[in-house]
């Protein structure tokens, strides 16, 4: 039994991941550590693959890492431990890494390395059961898989450390006010299905150098920004298609 799967949807250019081992609540143990890298491997070298929309089997999106697999058997030095944690990273990582969009489709409790997870992907939509925590420090644990720059991106140094002191559970409604998803509908899924669709038909370069253009934008300040503006437009516009539509709006 698998607990990834990954298929092409009804749109030939959206791939849909999920997340499916609800018996243990779509928790990423080793096995859903390899699996989840193998998917996210195999939508980087599908050349026809547009948009990757990621969910969850089941009440949860993710569960978060299994804890008895990381942190329990035999005593182990903080060293390996430290490796054994930067594979778990590694494999929801590999999604923000992705060049092409990526829209999480969050149904339930996204917590610990299912925040991480969702919060990787480029947008994000919620069900009114969804839930997003950073959760950590309510079990002595430090925030890890790269939790803490993602809530400081998203919302800020003071309430980013409010949420991880407090190891605050986020519903749908309150992390749709703090900006950490993009609406609250009755079917996530289908809704980041449907957008999916939308960019898919988009010219892939033109979505492939938006994503980056918003990243320099959010990194990098202005100068980096109009530089790579700079070019993406000018490259797109060298495009015939797009060169002919701008020379007939003049007309």
């Amino acid at each position: 039994m698998q607990t990834v799967s990954l298929r092409t949807a009804d749109h030939c250019g959206v791939r849909l991941l999920t997340l499916d081992d609800p018996d243990r609540r779509n928790a990423i143990g080793t096995r859903m550590m390899r699996e989840l890298t193998d998917a996210v491997a195999a939508v980087a070298a599908d050349r026809d693959a547009r948009v990757l929309v990621v969910t969850g089997a089941g009440s949860a999106f993710c569960a978060g890492a299994h804890l008895d697999e990381i942190f329990g058997g035999p005593v182990r030095p903080v060293s390996q431990t430290r490796r054994d944690l930067e594979d778990i990273y590694r494999s929801f990582l590999a999604v923000r890494d992705l060049d092409l969009l990526t829209i999480a489709a969050v149904q339930g409790p996204a917590v610990g390395a299912g925040l991480n997870l969702a919060m990787c992907c480029d947008q994000r939509y919620a069900g009114p059961n969804a839930r997003f925590g950073a959760t950590f420090t309510r079990i002595g644990l430090h925030p890890g898989g790269g939790c803490t720059y993602f809530l400081v991106d998203a919302l800020g140094p003071q309430r980013a450390m409010q949420i991880l002191l407090d190891g605050e559970m986020l519903d749908a409604v309150r992390a749709h006010e703090l900006g950490l998803v993009l609406e609250v509908v009755d079917d996530p899924l289908a809704v980041a299905l449907a957008a999916a669709g939308r960019y898919a038909d988009l010219d892939p370069h033109l979505v492939r150098h938006i994503k980056q253009s918003v990243r320099i934008a959010a990194t990098a300040g202005l100068d980096p920004s109009l530089q790579y503006e700079a070019w993406a437009q000018a490259s797109s516009a060298s495009d015939p298609a797009v060169l002919a539509t701008l020379l007939g709006r003049r007309r």
